[in-house]
């Protein structure tokens, strides 16, 4: 289903079956513009808002890890953090991201996390895809980004006016990604956080 917004330059397909709602590609950033926009971010240990927003996805899943698991930030972005907050616990994660830290060192992970970078991915299948392969079976995967709940609310909603967001999540989405790539839900904040496990 197409879904145009009144006064924007792009417009955006919702998939009946997943019931992802994604900006048509011919709208995309190119990666030095998407890139350049990153950079602007005002990221990092030292910035307690933006610590305290990662918590959210950290706190509910520090009592499934150990000091024996080995971990990856998937869109770690160009301020690694994350992987410091998870490093003051004792808790091994490495960095990732395809703009500004391209490879990551091992093949397999005992978790991954992805916080507020899925709605980025401009190739959904491949981007999860490519986590399931790393993610050792048993591992989690944390997922964080803010989900649509109507047509009419997404018409309207900040989330959607970041040119670097292409993807949008609604609940259900989640259910779906379980069955396509094999996991089980075992968390939600019943907002924008959510646990899988690799079956």
């Amino acid at each position: 289903m197409l879904i145009e917004v009144s006064g924007d330059t792009c417009y955006y397909h919702h998939c009946q079956t997943c019931n992802l709602i994604f900006m048509d590609p011919r709208f995309h950033l190119s990666k030095e513009m998407e890139r350049s926009r990153y950079l602007f971010h005002d990221n990092g240990l030292d910035n307690s808002g933006y610590v305290d927003f990662l918590n959210r996805a950290i706190h509910p899943c520090l009592p499934l890890l150990n000091k024996k698991m080995i971990g990856l930030d998937y869109g770690c972005g160009p301020v690694p953090t994350l992987s410091k907050l998870l490093a003051l616990q004792g808790i091994i994660c490495y960095d990732y991201d395809p703009l500004f830290n391209s490879s990551h060192p091992l093949t397999s992970y005992d978790f991954i996390f992805a916080t507020e970078s899925v709605e980025h991915f401009y190739n959904p299948h491949k981007e999860f895809l490519a986590i399931t392969n790393l993610l050792k079976q048993g591992g989690y995967l944390t997922i964080m980004t803010d989900p649509w709940d109507t047509i009419d609310q997404f018409k309207t909603w900040y989330y959607r006016r970041d040119q670097t967001h292409v993807i949008f999540f609604h609940k259900s989405t989640f259910f779906y990604l379980c069955e396509q790539y094999g996991y089980e839900a075992v968390y939600s904040d019943g907002n924008r956080v959510v646990i899988l496990r690799k079956k």
